[in-house]
Order: C-alpha cells, then sequence, then structure tokens
C-alpha cells in the first residue's frame, strides 16, 4: 500500500512520541511537526528529521494525516481544521473540552469521509486483548486510576484527564445504557478538580465504581471485575492479571481454578497509530472512532456535572453506552 504522509500537531509530551513512532512505521513516512515553541519543534523535527512549522495549517497542505496533541481546548478549532483541509485526524483524548464541540468534530469527518480517531491509549494495552474475551455480564467493575501531582494537564479535571480512561474502558465492553450516575470530587493542589469518585449503574444491572487521583504518591492502574463464575484483575502498569474461575459450577466436582496472565511489552501507543493508519488504508474502523470518543466524553460530563450537583438521572442519560 501506499505510504501515508503524516505529521504532528502539539510535539510536547505525548506528541513527541507519536512523532517518533510515525518515523520509524513501513506504512507511514513523518513529513513535518508544529507546535508554538520555536525550540521544541526544531528539536523534535530535526530528531527525527522532519519539517516543523509554527503554524500548524502550513502542514496540512503536505500530509494525508495527523496527530493532534495539543491542550483539550483546542481541539475542536485545531481537528475541524484538519477535517476542512481534508486530512485524517486521531486527536489526543478527550476528543474535545465538551460535547458539542465533539459532535462539531464527529459531524465533520463523517461529512467529508475522513477518519477521526481519539486517543484512548489504554484500549491498545497489550493486558487487555487478554483479559477481553473472558468478560461476559459482568455484576460490578471497580477502575483505580492514581497519579502523583504535576501541573502538565491541570488545564482539564482529573476525571477529563485520567478517569476518561477507564470511562472509555467500560464503555467498550458493551454493559448497556447508563442507568444511573454519582460523583464526589475535589481540588486539592489546582483550580480543578483533582480527585474524584464516581458510581455508574447501568440497565442491565452492572455497577462500575471509579476512582481517580492526581494527589497520589505513586501511580496505580487496576481493574477489579466480578461476574458469574469469575473474578479478574487487572494491572495496566505491569501488564498483569490474574483470574479465578469456578470451574463445573452445577457439579459436585466444583473447583476454583488459578489462572496468572502476563502481557508482553509492545507500545500501546504504537499499536494505537498502526490502527489509525489501517483505518486509513482499509476504510475499516480499527481504533476508537469518534463517535466512541464522544460517548466516552458525555459520560464523564454526567460525571462532572453529578459532581458539580446536577440531580440525576439526567436528560439524555440512557443514550450513553447505546
Amino acid at each position: 500500500m501506499e505510504v501515508i504522509r503524516t505529521g504532528v500537531i502539539g510535539v510536547g509530551h505525548l506528541g513527541q512520541h507519536h512523532a517518533r513512532i510515525y518515523s520509524e512505521l513501513p506504512q507511514t513516512r513523518l513529513v513535518g511537526v508544529a507546535d508554538l515553541d520555536q525550540a521544541r519543534r526544531t528539536e523534535i523535527g530535526n530528531r527525527f528529521g522532519a519539517a516543523h512549522f509554527g503554524d500548524y495549517r502550513s502542514l496540512l497542505g503536505q500530509v494525508d494525516a495527523v496527530s493532534v496533541a495539543v491542550p483539550t481546548l483546542q481541539h475542536r478549532d485545531v481537528v475541524l481544521d484538519c477535517l476542512e483541509a481534508g486530512v485524517h485526524v486521531l486527536v489526543e483524548k478527550p476528543i474535545a473540552a465538551t460535547p458539542e464541540e465533539g459532535r462539531q468534530m464527529v459531524h465533520r469527518a463523517k461529512q467529508n469521509g475522513l477518519v477521526l480517531h481519539v486517543g484512548h491509549v489504554e484500549r491498545f494495552n497489550p493486558v487487555g486483548a487478554l483479559v477481553r474475551d473472558r468478560i461476559s455480564n459482568p455484576r460490578f467493575i471497580e477502575f483505580h486510576r492514581l497519579a502523583p501531582f504535576q501541573p502538565r494537564g491541570t488545564d482539564v479535571n482529573v476525571v477529563l484527564d485520567l478517569m476518561i480512561h477507564d470511562v472509555d474502558l467500560i464503555l467498550s465492553f458493551g454493559l448497556g445504557r447508563v442507568k444511573s450516575v454519582e460523583a464526589v470530587g475535589t481540588a486539592v493542589l489546582s483550580p480543578q478538580v483533582d480527585f474524584a469518585h464516581a458510581r455508574v449503574e447501568f440497565d442491565e444491572g452492572c455497577v462500575v465504581n471509579l476512582t481517580a487521583s492526581r494527589m497520589s504518591t505513586g501511580r496505580l492502574r487496576k481493574m477489579r471485575l466480578f461476574q458469574e463464575h469469575l473474578y479478574l484483575s487487572v494491572d495496566f502498569l505491569s501488564r498483569q492479571g490474574i483470574v479465578y474461575r469456578q470451574t463445573d459450577p452445577a457439579t459436585a466436582e466444583s473447583s476454583v481454578q488459578e489462572e496468572s496472565i502476563q502481557a508482553g511489552d509492545e507500545e500501546p501507543l504504537k499499536r494505537e497509530l498502526q490502527a489509525f493508519v489501517q483505518g486509513i488504508q482499509t476504510s475499516v474502523p480499527a481504533g476508537v472512532s469518534g463517535e466512541e470518543g464522544l460517548a466516552a466524553l458525555e459520560l464523564v460530563h454526567a460525571i462532572i456535572d453529578s459532581i458539580r450537583g446536577t440531580t440525576f438521572p439526567l436528560p439524555g442519560l440512557s443514550k450513553i453506552g447505546a
């Protein structure tokens, strides 16, 4: 297949890795990077043998696809400019600052026949692929996602910054429609909410508890899942898991079987960008679509509204997860 010309808009902490991977993939050629910081764009462009631009619009006429890794509040304007220029887009999560902005982006991509993926990279963690087919009608799921405080990323609250990873995962499990949301949260070291806890109930009976904090002394990314005859624990950082399964539950010979899981060390971001490229080349969805990114954004905004004291259930909430 023809090599796809790629670019990266915003080459900070995350964008630099998009540039690195595009420069390494055989299916892509990194044409250029764009960033407002002259020293940064020059450094990254030179490091990976690409042109560098202060104005991202100067890059658009030279590429087939871009990654957008600018601050969340700029997502809509930058992505819409890219889509208007006929360029496929992978935008870092969250898809936008608000659901209305996300809807505009999804509509424009569909209107222009372009691929719009959202960077929910936890979907591409190798351990997820090893446990996903074991999940069937869970009754209770618990997520913990904790990180030390860093000023970077505090332009949005912890629900949009961290919890959204797990929100996207639970929506991908096919649990039905969201029935209710209750949440609490508080600001600690930034003007935004730095700690949040949410309880999400689905109409098919599953209850999900999510905790996210950027006030931790260390990093933690874990999921525990309970369903009939099975318990599953996953550590997304170590890419390890453990499964307890009841065998032959209807017989006197029933026993509990323990299985340990260890995934490989393939880089999740590389897998995500490969899926983006595959989606462009084949026109078959391979990554997290704009619609899926929008669904995750709508649910996190329901969580944020609950933290602010909104009464539940919210109007239109039943559409989430459908």
